[in-house]
């Protein structure tokens, strides 16, 4: 007998593809069972069925990859389960390089496997052909090979996932689709659909291609986009046989797979070719669009080289099936900021096969524990904001983002397409003087200044790249005379009401319920001690605060902080960004410089260090903020957007006779990197706390009140015994170029990786800030008892372990007359 249609349930997922299945799955793993999925057609008929279900576990940031690792892991053990096969083969893979260039990213990636525990090996291109057999390798310069990669079946796959699930208590029913999303107070509350509405605690949008217009239905921001991916499967080939490695070659776009003693080939083309413009129909299922053979032109002549074999080989299918690409090429996890208990998993990029088992794992952790567990911010909704949902943007930026999988991951890689997005009111002017423009959060940020005659155009390598001395003229002027940064990108929040500092104080780390005027460096801590960010709170009247926190931070902070701030608390949040330019004024004669366009006692005694006031500057009124993020003497001045070309002319005219100097944000990271001021999501993550960061003095444990986050704290700190740490390093060779992402080895044994680094300049070395992590301990003894080195490309460079900064400068070089720590994104 049929069961009767549900009307309520504790969670509604909304769409049948891998990720749904893989959340449900994990749901009822944890207890939930009472778990509905809805699927408008059948299971996978959306993008899932036609993935060509490749697995490959290493990923640049080492939390993604340890999602894949688990996928691989449950791939292999579902069938055990569940009694359906998944397809899994753990067949391994191979990635050639046609370059040196290439090869330099693979021996990378290779040091970056070993600091993520993933077994990989960098082979000659004749040990490559060894392991596959059927590739001419004439062309190639060598090859990584990593044993624990494989592929699945992406239908049975699913299947499996649904029926662990439904063994678990979950219902999934077929052939139901959803028309609106229910809420109420800020709140999801259920679902409507075609055959009546579900009442829900939770719903999961994992509508895939659709998952845009589900977003819409209650406005949530999911910015996605189709583009059309394609790919062959050939007759049998002689020499391809069942256990054939999975193999990629990316510098020609391609990647192959066996299948029944053929060849599955595919790829990712530099510019792709967007589809469903006008929407995706719902009846869209178990379907293909036509063969395109001039898109896969350059797919064709690059796999002929690689398999000279196919020019004779029969082609059985030609498939053409749509996916949905993101703005950046991760995938999109999370509570929506938008609606409460609105979750979303979607736009997988072509990698949803091996993201979905871990993905499923995650999101079902944030859902039943109300947070994620563990970082994922590569792939958070809220690094997006409702601008990047933009249509016509999201068209034209797709048109790259899929080709991104295999173009060449240069350190500093901007991206071309859709921009100029947001612009400073300072952006003509900067260009005039030669600025060479990166992105971030959309807006258009000055990363280093042309000189007079040369090009403000990067040119990519892993070596030293074209703005190198650009970069050191910045610095120099920055720690000598008087550096001026463009940072309006920085994210502003305005926070008012009569419960508003109390309300904070329990959301930062640090004390903020100071005296008027003050302005303070604070963490904001998730229940497990981690960094959910860092940010200055600026206290502007007893009521009202004004946060300033990193560029691509405005919507996962206001977010945070919304989502903490008690039900009956009398507090207003208002996203302010773009009210008010910033102007960085940093270095010994920034004083010498502002007093000339302002009536107010800049000194030592009359504006000490962490001070905001309101003060002229020329003809406009601003705040100014002093503080530094790169260890000189400065102000932050936030100045109201319609005075900021004023304010800039007025510094640039008081600042010439000394030696006042624009700026950008290449030099500012290598700044930062020498006094080793930390930054979130790169040494602050959710996953580090204020010990391990080396912040300990921007906690105020014995605040009345407390915080979130306290008790881990408190429970840290009794252990007595950091086994992870952020140090500083320097090499000891001025030549080597670090980007970050580097295995750091302590007496010859991995013992960590590096998350950001840059050229010292006035150091004269590249300077990196590392995390280590060793089980039995990590003090002051262990630091300094050790040899180091740095892995580059496969070659060892020997490292200097700093607990203090090497760069003092109080030192009689640069009379700079502050060295307060300001380390806030």
């Amino acid at each position: 007998m049929a069961q009767e249609f549900p009307t309520q349930a504790r969670v509604v997922i909304v769409g049948g593809g891998i990720i749904g299945c893989s959340v449900a799955y994990h749901l009822t793993k944890l207890g939930w069972t009472d778990v509905v999925l809805l699927e408008q057609g059948q299971l996978s008929g959306g993008t899932t069925w036609h993935a060509a279900g490749l697995v490959g576990q290493l990923r640049s940031h080492a939390n993604m990859t340890s999602l894949i690792k688990y996928s691989t892991q449950l791939y292999s053990e579902l069938e055990a389960e569940t009694g359906l096969a998944t397809g899994w083969k753990n067949c391994g893979s191979l990635s050639v390089a046609r370059t040196a260039d290439r090869m330099t990213v693979l021996k990378r990636t290779a040091a970056s496997a070993r600091a993520q525990g993933v077994d990989i090996e960098v082979i000659s291109a004749k040990e490559a052909q060894d392991l596959w057999p059927v590739m001419a390798i004439d062309d190639l310069v060598g090859a990584v090979w990593l044993p624990g990669d494989g592929k699945a079946n992406p239908t049975d796959l699913t299947q499996s996932l649904a029926k662990g699930a439904r063994n678990r208590g979950a219902r999934v029913i077929e052939r139901v689709r959803v028309t609106g999303i229910k809420t109420k107070d800020g709140k999801a509350t259920g679902v409507s659909t075609d055959k009546g509405d579900i009442a829900a605690e939770i719903v999961v949008n994992c509508a895939g291609q659709w998952a845009r217009k589900v977003g819409a239905m209650c406005g949530v921001t999911v910015p996605l986009h189709s583009a059309e991916h394609m790919y062959i499967v050939t007759g049998k080939i002689e020499g391809v046989h069942p256990d054939l490695p999975v193999m990629r070659d990316p510098d020609g776009f391609i990647y192959f797979k066996e299948e029944v003693g053929g060849l599955v080939m595919g790829g990712f083309e530099p510019e792709a070719k967007p589809w469903g413009m006008k929407g995706i129909p719902d009846d869209f299922e178990f379907a293909l669009l036509p063969d395109d053979w001039d898109q896969f032109e350059i797919l064709m002549q690059n796999a002929l080289v690689r398999v000279p074999q196919l020019e004779t080989s029969e082609v059985k299918k030609f498939y053409n099936g749509p996916e949905s690409f993101t703005a950046d090429n991760n995938f999109i996890l999370g509570e929506a900021p938008e609606l409460k208990n609105f979750y979303v998993g979607a736009g997988f990029n072509s990698m949803g096969i091996a993201s979905a088992g871990g993905a499923g794992k995650a999101l079902a952790e944030w859902i039943v524990n109300s947070a994620p567990t563990m970082d994922l911010w590569p792939v958070d909704i809220r690094r997006f904001a409702g601008f990047n949902n933009n249509p016509r943007w999201l068209h034209d930026r797709v048109k790259e983002t899929l080709g991104l999988h295999y173009a060449m991951p240069w350190p500093n890689r901007e991206l071309d397409t859709a921009r100029p997005f947001r612009r400073s009111p300072l952006y003509d002017r900067l260009a005039a003087k030669g600025a060479c423009f990166g992105s971030k959060m959309g807006w258009e940020r000055a990363n280093w200044f042309a000189a007079s005659g040369e090009k403000p155009e990067t040119q990519y390598s892993f070596g030293r790249q074209n703005w190198h001395d650009a970069v050191k003229r910045e610095m120099k002027a920055t720690r000598e005379a008087a550096g001026i940064f463009d940072q309006t990108s920085f994210a502003k929040l305005l926070v008012q009401g009569r419960d508003a500092a109390s309300a904070l104080n329990r959301i930062c780390a640090a004390d903020i319920d100071v005296e008027i005027g003050r302005s303070i460096y604070t963490g904001l801590l998730n229940e497990r001690g981690g960094y959910e960010s860092d940010l200055t709170v600026m206290r502007l009247g007893r009521d009202k605060f004004l946060i300033v926190t990193g560029s691509a931070q405005a919507v996962h902070d206001a977010d945070w902080i919304n989502k903490n701030i008690p039900d009956n608390a009398h507090v207003t949040l208002t996203d302010v960004t773009s009210s008010y330019s910033v102007l960085a004024l940093m270095g010994p004669r920034s004083r010498d410089v502002l007093a000339r366009l302002t009536s107010a006692d800049l000194s030592n005694v009359g504006f000490p260090f962490a001070t905001i006031r309101e003060i002229d500057i020329g003809y406009a009124t601003a705040y100014a903020n002093r503080m530094t993020y790169v260890g000189e003497l400065g102000w932050e001045l936030i100045v109201p957007s319609e005075f900021a070309v004023g304010v800039y002319e007025a510094l640039h005219e008081a600042g010439r006779e000394f030696g006042l100097t624009d700026c950008g944000y290449y030099a500012l990271e290598a700044l930062r990197i020498e006094k080793g001021f930390r930054a979130w999501s790169r040494e602050l993550t959710p996953d580090v706390n204020p010990f391990e960061a080396g912040l300990a003095f921007a906690v105020s444990m014995d605040k009345p009140g407390g915080f979130i986050g306290r008790e881990a704290l408190v429970e840290a700190k009794a252990k007595g015994k950091l086994t992870r740490r952020i140090v500083q390093f320097t090499l000891d060779d001025e030549a080597p170029m670090l980007w970050g992402g580097e295995l750091i080895l302590r007496d010859g044994k991995p013992v960590g990786e590096v998350r950001s680094a840059a050229y010292g300049h006035t150091l004269g070395c590249s300077v990196a800030l590392g995390l280590l992590d060793h089980a039995d301990g990590v003090d002051k003894a262990f630091i300094e008892g050790g040899r180091y080195e740095i892995d580059l490309a496969g070659e060892r460079h020997a490292a200097t372990a700093h607990l203090k900064a090497p760069y003092d400068p109080k030192s009689e070089r640069v009379k700079a007359d502050s060295t307060e720590l300001r380390a806030a994104a």
